[in-house]
């Protein structure tokens, strides 16, 4: 007798802009609403942006502790500030190695984080200074009256870029060595695709083959642009997957990637998902593989 045979799911990746935890439906910041999508994605590794370490507005707390919590038992992360001070306030750039979730609280932070459920042997930072020159941006404005329906507007401002960086963990996975990163790149066009040049360089100061996982504000055109201006190098970068992630709702665009520079040493990728979710303006990009 013969049947299908399961496929064995051998990891899976996430990244996620969390926009620190906020429902665009009813802009409530709830703890359970973060750690039930922690648990939908039950992901191996995430690289998380936009999280909130001692800030006012999510009542100060550890977003990177809540969601290590809610990927299981044992799994280490940490938390690499970009911004000392309240986002949109007063702020400074935050400087500092990574913090460990059980860390005292240093003050209002924001940054980036990444969770591992498989032991990490060490974590890098690389720092990625800012453009001095203030861009224009659309911000979210009050919801419009347009017939009968309530819309959400928008308004140009001019914004000024914060620092940013990459966080990189050299992790032991079942299948074997392989360091996967995350970052937040600018949203100024060119200034991200440098940045991503620098991210790739920090990368190859590390053990291969290399995953960055990781919001860089630029559609996938850009992304490949970035790639292929690399040059010479030992192995390509690729993208693994091509999804829209933004905005959450009804998605058009990539902002939100894997990247890869392996030439066969990771498991054979699945599946690629952008589920939604119930906080965020990105969906979160979901990798699976047997």
């Amino acid at each position: 007798m013969t049947g299908a045979v399961a496929t064995v799911i051998a990891m899976r990746l996430a990244s996620f802009n969390v926009m620190h935890g906020r429902t665009l439906s009813d802009g409530r910041i709830e703890p359970g609403r973060l750690a039930a999508a922690i648990a939908r994605l039950n992901a191996d590794v995430l690289g998380l942006q936009e999280l909130d370490r001692g800030q006012p507005r999510t009542g100060g707390r550890d977003l990177t502790a809540e969601v290590a919590t809610a990927t299981g038992t044992g799994a280490q992360a940490r938390f690499v500030a970009t911004v000392s001070g309240v986002p949109g306030q007063e702020w400074e750039p935050a400087t500092g190695d990574p913090v460990e979730i059980d860390a005292p609280t240093r003050g209002p932070e924001y940054g980036i984080g990444l969770v591992s459920r498989w032991p990490v042997k060490s974590w890098h930072v690389t720092r990625l200074s800012p453009t001095k020159l203030r861009s224009p941006v659309l911000v979210p404005g009050p919801k419009a009256q347009s017939g009968k329906l309530l819309v959400p507007s928008a308004r140009p401002a001019l914004i000024q870029d914060e620092p940013r960086a990459m966080l990189a963990a050299v992790i032991e996975a079942p299948f074997g060595p392989v360091t996967i990163a995350t970052t937040h790149l600018s949203f100024v066009p060119g200034w991200n695709v440098k940045q991503l040049r620098q991210v790739f360089a920090a990368l190859a100061e590390l053990p291969g083959p290399h995953v960055l996982l990781g919001d860089l504000n630029m559609p996938a055109h850009g992304v490949k642009l970035a790639i292929s201006t690399l040059g010479n190098v030992a192995t390509p970068w690729r993208m693994l997957a091509k999804l829209p992630t933004y905005p959450s709702k009804g998605p058009r665009i990539q902002l939100d990637y894997a990247l890869t520079d392996s030439d066969g040493e990771l498991p054979e990728l699945l599946h690629a998902h952008n589920p939604a979710l119930a906080l965020s303006d990105h969906r979160p990009l979901l990798l699976e593989f047997a």
